[in-house]
C-alpha cells in the first residue's frame, strides 16, 4: 500500500460559475497526484501536491523519444451528491500493457486505484453538478532520463490531472460524417496501437485534419499492411450492425481495447444480441452498404460514450446508415451506459466504483 504524502494548495482556484462552458480539457484542478521512479530505487514519493508546471531538463526521454503512456476516465456525480467511477480498474491494467509495450515501468493495478481514488476524494468538490458533466482524470507516465541515449527509461514521473468537463452532446446526438481513409494508417500489427501513447494520436492528425477540410468528423481507418480491414474510427473503437448481428473488428494488436467497447460488447451480449468480434473488410462493408444490411453503425470511447455514425464517404462514393438518424441499439448503449456511470440505472455488472 502507498504511503500518500499530502499537501493542499494554500490558494485553491474558482469554481466555474457556468458549468455550460466547461469544454473539454480547458480548466484544471487544484491539485495533481505524482509518483516518481528510478531502476535502483522502484516507486517511490506518492503524493498529492498543488497543481504546477513541471521542470524538465531539455534532453528529457519522453520529449524526443515519446516514452509516454496516458489513460483517460471520468468521475461522476450522481442526483445524490455521490462521487463513482466507471471500471477504472480496466484502465489500470490497460496502462499495464502500455507500459510494457514503451519499455516504461509498471505501476500495479492497486497502487493506481489508490493514488487515483484519493485524489478524486480530494477533488471531490470539483466534480460538476449539471447534467452530462464530470471530472475527467488523465493518468499518464513519461520517461524522465536526462540523456539522449536511446534505451529503456531509468527514470520515469506517473502523474493525475483532472479537469472538469462539460456534456460532450450539448445539443443531442447527431450522427457525424465519417471519410474512410486508405493513405494514412493509424497503427500495425507488431506497432504500438494496442497501447495508449501520445504516438498514434499524433500520427492520426493528419487524415483527421484532411476530412475535416472536407466535410467530415473523422476518418474510419483501414489496417496498415492490406489496408483492406476496418480498424477504428478516428480515436474511437468502431461498431457496425449488419443484417441484425453487431460487428466489430476483432483486436489484432493494431487495435487499443477500448473499456467502453468492452463495456458495449457485454451489455449486447447481455441483451441477448449477438456480436461478433472479427475481421471485417472494406468490401464486406461496402457490399452491406450497397444492398441496404448496414442498419446502423457507431463509434464508441470514454469521451463520447456512443457517436452514431450518420453517413460514410469512400473516394466518389457517399452512403447514408439509417437515414442519417441515431438507431436504436446506438441509443440503447448510449442511454444504458450513462444511466450506469450517473446512478440513474442499476449496476448489475459490478463496474462502478463509488468514491465518496
Amino acid at each position: 500500500m502507498l504511503n500518500i504524502r499530502i499537501e493542499k494548495t494554500t490558494a485553491p482556484k474558482a469554481k466555474p460559475a457556468d458549468e455550460s462552458k466547461l469544454g473539454f480539457g480547458q480548466i484544471f484542478t487544484d491539485h495533481m497526484a505524482l509518483i516518481d521512479w528510478n531502476l535502483e530505487k522502484g516507486w517511490y514519493d506518492p503524493r498529492i501536491v498543488p497543481f504546477a508546471n513541471f521542470s524538465m531538463h531539455p534532453a528529457c526521454t519522453c520529449l524526443h523519444y515519446g516514452s509516454e503512456i496516458f489513460e483517460g476516465l471520468k468521475a461522476y456525480r450522481t442526483a445524490d451528491g455521490k462521487i463513482q467511477l466507471f471500471r477504472p480498474q480496466e484502465n489500470a491494467r490497460r496502462m499495464l500493457n502500455s507500459s510494457e509495450r514503451l519499455c516504461l515501468p509498471q505501476l500495479s493495478e492497486e497502487d493506481f486505484m489508490q493514488i487515483l481514488t484519493e485524489l478524486v476524494k480530494i477533488e471531490a468538490d470539483w466534480v460538476p453538478h449539471s447534467e452530462g458533466t464530470s471530472l475527467y482524470l488523465r493518468p499518464f507516465l513519461i520517461g524522465s532520463d536526462e540523456t539522449l541515449g536511446v534505451h529503456a527509461v531509468h527514470n520515469a514521473i506517473f502523474c493525475i490531472i483532472c479537469s472538469p468537463v462539460g456534456s460532450y452532446y450539448k445539443e443531442g446526438i447527431n450522427p457525424v460524417g465519417i471519410m474512410i481513409e486508405d493513405a494514412d494508417v493509424r497503427a500495425v500489427r507488431g506497432g504500438t496501437g494496442y497501447a495508449k501513447c501520445g504516438g498514434n494520436y499524433a500520427a492520426s492528425n493528419r487524415a483527421g485534419e484532411k476530412a475535416e477540410q472536407k466535410g467530415y468528423s473523422q476518418v474510419l481507418w483501414l489496417d496498415g499492411v492490406e489496408r483492406k480491414y476496418i480498424e477504428e474510427v478516428g480515436a474511437m473503437n468502431v461498431m457496425f450492425k449488419i443484417n441484425g448481428e453487431v460487428v466489430t473488428p476483432a483486436l489484432t494488436g493494431s487495435i487499443l481495447p477500448g473499456v467502453t467497447r468492452k463495456s458495449c460488447i457485454e451489455l449486447l451480449k447481455s441483451k441477448g444480441m449477438p456480436v461478433s468480434e472479427r475481421l471485417l473488410s472494406l468490401e464486406e462493408l461496402e457490399r452491406a452498404m450497397d444492398e441496404g444490411t448496414l442498419e446502423e453503425a457507431w463509434g464508441c470511447g470514454t469521451a463520447a460514450v456512443v457517436s452514431p455514425i450518420g453517413k460514410l464517404a469512400y473516394k466518389d462514393k457517399v452512403f447514408i446508415v439509417n437515414h442519417g438518424e441515431i438507431g436504436p441499439v446506438t441509443q440503447m448503449l448510449y442511454d444504458t451506459l450513462t444511466g450506469i456511470q450517473w446512478g440513474k440505472l442499476d449496476d448489475p455488472f459490478g463496474w462502478i466504483v463509488p468514491v465518496c
